[in-house]
């Protein structure tokens, strides 16, 4: 299974009134992490997005462990957790750098949608290089597409 690993240092913004990260900022971390998978790809969103395509969120969820705080070194490892001609589910680690703490854990799952209709397509049918560029980066232990 790839995992891709983004760095990003927390900045006072991000920061409530305690000094500790909003819990929102997690989740435009992990589109963070999810753009540079996807880039590791070989494609980018918008290169996908010119062939029609949409990845719209459909569904998130955060473990909040411990709140990262302003300054902290974080890396966010991301990777394909199941992934599906319809959907895909992306799965996030918040890992404190100087401690290697994890500090979040995380998924989002994607329809792949048709720009113009908004409607739920086959991606491996409909595009199938852009189907074999994420199952490259998909490789579990055990094979376990996901069959929906």
């Amino acid at each position: 299974m790839y995992v891709n690993k983004t760095n990003i240092k927390v900045r006072y913004v991000e920061t409530d009134q305690m000094g500790i990260v909003h819990h929102s900022n997690y989740y435009a971390w992990f589109e963070v992490g999810r753009t540079e998978f996807i880039k590791d790809s070989g494609m980018s969103y918008s290169e996908i997005e010119a062939e029609k395509i949409m990845i719209p969120v459909v569904e998130s969820g955060c473990k909040y462990i411990e709140g990262a705080k302003y300054e902290d070194e974080l890396i966010i490892e991301t990777y394909i957790d199941k992934l599906s001609p319809a959907k895909a589910i992306f799965s996030y680690n918040v890992i404190r750098e100087k401690d290697n703490k994890i500090l979040a854990k995380g998924n989002t799952t994607h329809a792949f949608v048709d720009s113009e209709t908004f409607r739920v397509i086959n991606l491996r049918k409909k595009k199938p290089d852009v189907w074999e560029k994420l199952l490259e980066l998909y490789s579990p232990e055990e094979e376990t597409l996901l069959t929906e």
